[in-house]
């Protein structure tokens, strides 16, 4: 296999340089002396790191004897993971699920705990927490009727794998009851709850938006496409045509999901005919363009709050969706479009309380954002409802928390 991966690192490496560095860790190698006896958590990119970044710090203030490490799969992971946590903890990418790059990284991290967020059920990485005794949480597991379906046809191989496994921390019973159903153990899985609603504000934060609202974006009408994929760009740029219509003063903070499509978005939205502010090249506080492009990592919450209304992207292509409950925790009024896949029951439960907004395609978009901008009532009620929704949900950190650390206590 290891060929066709170095290939994989070189085709992907001609859009993504990143790709191209610290080939090493991918296999198990290690330059520089790294810590052993770790509380490990894997997290695959920026969204999983996000979400497990309120849970890592309740770990590191309990255990702080312990060395925390983290692994990502991704360049952008890896970087928001050295960005908001930095040297508190130690970070490489996690190896590729190859018996002997795994057998590696086990032998130099000497884990006590395998903590892996969501749903990355790899054979070898799972077989050699159990034979070194290492317990595995799989941790905000989530699995949709499609991906069961599809585990299932592996027959006895999933149900071998799944034995390897310590515990489940479903978001939901739906998932919880796939997982049983593939052949884990019923007291092997509990329902803690989704850790995404566990989204922390800080004091500062509103203020910090208001002031980028007031002095940087003029009190314009303004809205947000977050986490933007190839080919549903346009149909945004698409729907922002009609919206000018309407406010011409309109501003667009637009987000592209992955930093290798930064320059790709910036010449689409230029050749379209819109003025462009990169954020990475802001040179005055004031962004007088009709597009602000986000071009930073780790700065979409704070962008959030600084808007009138959110479409969250990954939504109008099928890739599933991302993320909805950071705008709705900020109380800013959500759209999304109909691939949500990834997010099937969060956005079930924000269309239920009237906190969210689901569009067809980019016509309708336009029509919505349209609708609020020009409605500042309903903005407030589904920003409002959105706030609440997330509020009611949150806790599940703690209760993942506490499961983490009775394992931990029971391996002193």
């Amino acid at each position: 296999m290891s060929p066709f991966l170095l290939l994989r690192l070189l085709i992907r490496g001609r859009k993504a340089p990143a790709y191209l560095s610290r080939w090493g860790e991918r296999f198990g190698f290690y330059q520089k002396p790294q810590p052993s006896g770790v509380i490990w958590f894997h997290t695959v990119s920026v969204g999983e790191a996000e979400a497990a970044f309120p849970l890592i710090e309740q770990i590191m203030a309990r255990f702080e004897q312990l060395p925390i490490l983290v692994t990502t799969t991704t360049p952008t992971g890896s970087a928001r993971v050295r960005a908001f946590l930095g040297h508190r903890v130690h970070h490489v990418y996690l190896p590729y699920d190859l018996p002997d790059a795994m057998s590696r990284f086990y032998r130099q991290f000497k884990p006590k705990i395998a903590i892996i967020l969501e749903t990355e059920i790899w054979p070898n990485m799972l077989y050699q927490a159990r034979r070194r005794g290492v317990p595995s949480l799989i941790v905000n597991a989530r699995l949709s009727e499609k991906s069961a379906k599809g585990y299932a046809r592996l027959g006895s191989f999933m149900a071998t794998t799944l034995a390897d496994i310590s515990h489940v921390c479903a978001q939901t019973k739906n998932s919880a009851d796939r997982f049983i159903r593939l052949g884990l153990a019923a007291n092997k899985v509990s329902v803690p709850g989704n850790i995404k609603f566990d989204i922390a504000v800080p004091a500062y934060f509103h203020e910090q938006a208001e002031v980028i609202r007031r002095d940087g974006f003029q009190q314009r009408p303004s809205w947000i496409a977050a986490s933007t994929h190839a080919g549903e760009d346009e149909k945004v740029l698409t729907a922002f045509v009609e919206i000018k219509k309407q406010f011409p003063h309109c501003l667009l903070v637009l987000v592209p999901r992955h930093p290798e499509r930064f320059n790709e978005v910036a010449k689409l939205c230029e050749k379209l005919g819109f003025s462009v502010t990169r954020r990475s090249e802001q040179g005055s506080t004031q962004v007088a363009s009709d597009i602000f492009l986000l071009d930073t990592l780790g700065e979409l919450r704070l962008y959030y709050a600084t808007v009138d209304v959110a479409f969250v992207g990954g939504s109008l292509v099928p890739t599933g969706g991302h993320n909805m409950l950071e705008p709705a925790a900020l109380a800013i009024p959500v759209l999304f479009g109909p691939f949500v896949h990834n997010f099937t029951e969060i956005s079930e439960r924000l269309l239920s309380k009237k906190a969210a907004i689901q569009v067809s395609d980019e016509q309708m978009l336009a029509q919505q954002v349209i609708n609020l901008l020009q409605h500042s009532e309903q903005r407030d009620l589904m920003g409002s409802a959105g706030r609440a929704f997330v509020e009611q949900n949150q806790g599940a950190v703690d209760e993942v928390s506490q499961r983490i650390g009775e394992v931990l206590d029971g391996k002193k």
